[in-house]
């Protein structure tokens, strides 16, 4: 992540109103600063006027005739250490505090959109599967598959804020199959034995359904987090395309389609650099016909390489799924630029239909964890010893997208700015239209925008991003 310097905004909201004569409607402001001085903080309305502003140099031009991909929102990693942070460090009335606030459509920031790891990930306290047995025995037809591990927290956490908001949409990832699935008979390192292809297409079947039993509706699944990796002190396995594509086409696909199950399956779940590994699968014919979609994570390459994928096959569609921030870059201004322009924007801009974050809560310490990341941040962080809870930098970039781009909206054209003045428009299910700006700029920008002979003026400050809504 680039640092750009920047000044205070001392003129932080000023608006350019166009004349009375002209005055059609208003716009809602959100505004926040990269000092922190505004945080998420409605501004005063924006007057709109009836003919195109020629005030400014920059004009952003919002098309809602031309609409691309349909949204299912924004979110978070509902991993064990979220869950059992809010679970059992929270009071009840604290723990229906942050789960309104964060999945609340009206009362937070709505959260629309969850991951969910299959077992154990870096972010357990235990490392466990839902079929584990003792070291050299296996279990092919999966009879001893439990998913009581979920009950204690995860499944309590994910049913409230489905009754919160009802729109959420769950998807979920394994970081490792059960070991005796595995070459090395173990959850860490290693890939999956050919012989265990029907098991662990089996394992997704019983997830699924033992999810659906306890009001947890599976909306989507991948095979496998970051596929390409093999950590060394925690889950993981590594799965070639040529086994993704195997696993799909022979396997899951046609185990899904038997037993009736509709749950999406996505391909890939890693980082933008490799774009190939899901291109490779998606030649695959056979396979081809159960993926409906790609799942990216940030860590190496560029957001660009989701339209790369996008532009060979554009039936499938993409979804971003991962992407953590850390003490390894503290400073929220720095931070606060580059995750709205990588993901609020960038992603969308190609043609995320969904945007998740990392792990939804971690504690004062970066966990609780067990291996992997040791200096990771929570959107939330939660303060073990009083339940209380912090909002971090990653609250207030998703929020600007997630508090109001509703379910089901279309993401539609909004063209001009430059590389420090940078958009992205939606219209919700409603008709209503939301932009949102982000100026990367040490200096306060001002531009106009325009939308269907209607148009209104803004100064944003330094480093700041800013959501406008209106109908």
């Amino acid at each position: 992540m680039a640092t750009i310097s920047c000044q205070a905004a001392p003129t932080a909201g000023r608006v350019a109103t166009a004349p009375a004569a002209t005055v059609a409607t208003t716009v809602e402001v959100w505004l926040t600063t990269g000092d922190q001085r505004v945080l998420l903080a409605r501004q005063p309305d924006v007057v709109v006027g009836t003919s195109a502003s020629t005030a400014t140099a920059t004009i952003i031009e919002v098309d809602p005739s031309h609409a691309y991909q349909e949204m299912i929102g924004f979110g978070g990693a509902m991993t064990d250490a979220s869950a059992f942070l809010i679970q059992n460090k929270m009071s009840p009335p604290d723990r229906e505090r942050l789960l309104q606030d964060l999945f609340g459509r009206d009362s937070g920031i709505g959260f629309s959109f969850v991951r969910v790891p299959m077992g154990a990930s870096d972010f357990s306290i235990t490392h466990y599967s839902y079929d584990d047995v003792l070291a050299g025995e296996s279990d092919s037809t999966l009879r001893r598959f439990s998913i009581d591990a979920d009950r204690a927290a995860k499944l309590p956490v994910l049913r409230r804020a489905l009754q919160i908001n009802p729109q959420l949409k769950v998807m979920t990832s394994p970081w490792s199959p059960p070991a005796w699935m595995k070459t090395t008979n173990s959850l860490v390192k290693g890939t999956l034995r050919q012989e265990f292809y029907d098991s662990f297409a089996t394992y997704f079947v019983k997830f699924i359904r033992a999810y659906a039993a306890e009001r947890v509706p599976v909306y989507a699944i991948t095979l496998q987090n970051e596929p390409n990796f093999e950590p060394d002190n925690y889950p993981g396995m590594h799965l070639g395309p040529a086994a993704r594509a195997e696993l799909i086409g022979a396997h899951l696909g046609p185990a899904f389609a038997r037993e009736g199950i509709r749950t999406l399956i996505w391909d890939w779940d890693h980082n933008w650099d490799l774009p190939q590994q899901p291109l490779d699968v998606l030649s695959d014919s056979t396979a081809r016909r159960y993926v409906q979609g790609v799942a990216w994570h940030c860590y190496g390459g560029d957001v660009a390489a989701q339209s790369t994928v996008h532009a060979r096959y554009p039936d499938k569609d993409a979804y971003f799924t991962e992407c953590s921030g850390g003490d390894w870059s503290p400073n929220f201004e720095e931070n606060l630029k580059w995750t709205v322009a990588n993901l609020i924007i960038g992603a969308t801009r190609n043609w995320a239909r969904g945007v998740l974050m990392w792990n939804l809560a971690l504690d004062e310490n970066h966990g609780p964890h067990l291996g992997g990341c040791a200096n990771c941040r929570g959107i939330v962080t939660i303060d073990s010893r009083t339940g209380q809870y912090k909002r971090e930098v990653e609250y207030y970039a998703f929020a600007h997208a997630s508090k109001f781009v509703r379910s089901g909206a279309n993401r539609i054209a909004s063209t001009g700015g430059d590389s420090t003045l940078s958009s992205v428009a939606f219209r919700n299910p409603d008709g209503q239209l939301v932009l949102v700006v982000l100026n990367q700029n040490a200096t306060n920008r001002p531009f106009s925008v325009n939308s269907a002979g209607r148009s209104f003026s803004y100064v944003l400050p330094s480093s700041s991003v800013a959501t406008f809504t209106w109908h």
